[in-house]
């Protein structure tokens, strides 16, 4: 992955604004050398928002990217179309990532941490290295420093 290799990447939504959509994007910005393209259009729906043409379109936005990207708080607002985004994902055989419900404790839903290939939490560095080693499958071996103090 570089600057000029970015991973492509589609995050799931529903059309509409949503704070856990911007979240990711937060935390992906704050990453240090993670080059990233969004494929993901949630700002611009398809003229009818009949649900076979939202399908249609979300399979256009999946098939652009190498991961997706579930985010498990959007499931109780419409299931049906999260888990599709999810189905298509693993029926294209790309790796799907999925999102813990922010700050609640809640636990990931059956459905969706079934259809992941990991599941991960609110963690830039963590949300970061999971998706290097799911789209690029790239090592991220980095060693944590603890500094102890002898008195």
């Amino acid at each position: 992955m570089s600057e000029s290799n970015p991973i492509r990447l589609f995050v799931s939504h529903l059309y509409a604004p949503d704070e856990a959509y911007f979240r990711v994007f937060e935390y992906l910005e704050s990453a240090i050398n993670f080059f990233y393209k969004n494929c993901s259009t949630p700002d611009a729906p398809p003229r009818s928002m009949e649900r076979e043409t939202l399908k249609e379109d979300l399979r256009r936005q999946i098939s652009e990217s190498e991961i997706v990207i579930i985010l498990s708080d959007l499931f109780g607002r419409d299931p049906i179309l999260i888990e599709f985004q999810a189905l298509y994902a693993k029926s294209s055989e790309k790796p799907v990532l999925v999102m813990e419900p922010f700050g609640t404790g809640k636990p990931v839903p059956k459905e969706l941490s079934e259809l992941a290939d990991d599941v991960v939490g609110w963690n830039t560095r963590d949300v970061s290295d999971k998706i290097r080693q799911q789209a690029r499958h790239e090592d991220t071996t980095r060693w944590d420093v603890i500094e102890f103090k002898l008195d």
